[in-house]
């Protein structure tokens, strides 16, 4: 496997692809890499440094725990405060700041919460606490909404009546969409999400070269993926010819999992979603459907939380649209960082402001 991966490392044939694409951008072109997962690896790897100029790349809103709205956040803490409740979670999410409060600071004021590796850990821990009612928090992308839907059937096959799930789930297609209808930044071409795209396949995206004219290319997370997407999309910019391709084929299938579709479908119909730095972006998200409502945590609890509000001088929204970097944030660093977050792209392992925190990024380099 070490092997395997060395291969997508090569740093000989990284060098070799990066003269190719400078050779073949015949112009300054603005990239989107959608998930933050890349951003993570373009900024390991230095990718942004080796690229710009000609190719400049710019951070998306791929990053499940930074969309995640301060309405949702403060939702999901009002839950915790509730004594009857254990709120389980991913990691990430214990940092995030809400408006008021987090849910760290709730743990500590007495707060059952949980952290889980899946929503099949919280599951068990609703079925070992048979008098309390377990809430498990719904992050993520159509990566983790199979596993959660399919954590709702087994709750209902197995009887358990005190599991709920407050679903927060977004979709990527659609608030890709809403990017591009914004018009917010000039973008050539847009590398494309390698996980979510395991699941839902490359058709999905094929609105972006019909509607917006230009193309978009499924990428892995080795730097070797990264460059080989670039110069993927740099091709289909020289000849014209946008369209949606797939460079992660060890990894995705154009139609991509079936089956976890399903599972998705069967519990889950599509909503709006309120996303930071976007707002609400129709058929975004998903909620349970009528005949899972029993397993809805929105649905069975009363949420009371004040008017949700923004932490001042914060740019995440921007930085998400891509229209600033963590560069043109005035706290970066100073007032915000790993320990003491102001904003979720510093919070999770997949933002934008981590990444550039913890491999520095440069203002020529982006």
């Amino acid at each position: 496997m070490i092997k395997f991966l060395d291969e997508y490392r090569d740093p000989e044939l990284a060098q070799r692809l990066v003269e190719k694409i400078r050779n073949r951008a015949i112009r300054s072109l603005r990239l989107m890499e959608f998930c933050g997962g890349h951003t993570v690896a373009i900024m390991k790897y230095g990718l942004r440094r080796l690229l710009f100029p000609p190719v400049e790349l710019l951070s998306g809103p791929g990053c499940p725990v930074c969309v995640t709205a301060n309405v949702d956040i403060d939702k999901a803490i009002a839950l915790a405060q509730k004594p009857e409740i254990i709120l389980t979670t991913f990691g990430d999410m214990l940092k995030v700041p809400g408006s008021y409060s987090s849910l760290q600071k709730t743990r500590a004021e007495g707060g059952d919460i949980r952290i889980v590796y899946s929503a099949q850990d919280a599951l068990e821990i609703a079925q070992g606490n048979p008098d309390k009612k377990v809430v498990f928090l719904g992050i993520g992308f159509e990566t983790t909404a199979p596993t959660i839907a399919a954590s709702i059937l087994e709750a209902k096959s197995r009887e358990i009546k005190n599991y709920y799930v407050l679903s927060l789930h977004k979709l990527c297609p659609p608030v890709i969409k809403a990017l591009l209808d914004s018009g917010e930044t000039r973008l050539d071409g847009i590398i494309l999400p390698g996980h979510v795209s395991a699941i839902i396949g490359s058709y999905p995206y094929e609105f972006i070269p019909c509607d917006y004219g230009i193309g978009g290319v499924v990428a892995g997370f080795e730097p070797l993926d990264l460059l080989l997407a670039v110069e993927m999309l740099i091709a289909q910019i020289e000849n014209q010819k946008p369209t949606i391709e797939i460079a992660y084929r060890r990894g995705v299938k154009t139609e991509g999992n079936k089956r976890a579709r399903e599972i998705m479908e069967m519990v889950f119909d599509i909503t709006e979603a309120n996303w930071r730095g976007l707002g609400r972006v129709q058929a975004s998200g998903l909620t349970l459907k009528r005949e899972y409502q029993d397993f809805d945590a929105e649905a069975s609890f009363v949420l009371e939380a004040a008017p949700a509000k923004e932490p001042e001088g914060c740019v995440c929204g921007e930085i998400l649209r891509g229209i600033k970097t963590p560069l043109n944030c005035k706290l970066f660093g100073k007032q915000c960082t790993p320990e003491q977050p102001v904003g979720p792209c510093m919070v999770s392992s997949e933002g934008s402001c981590a990444a550039y925190y913890l491999y520095g990024g440069s203002n020529n380099g982006r």
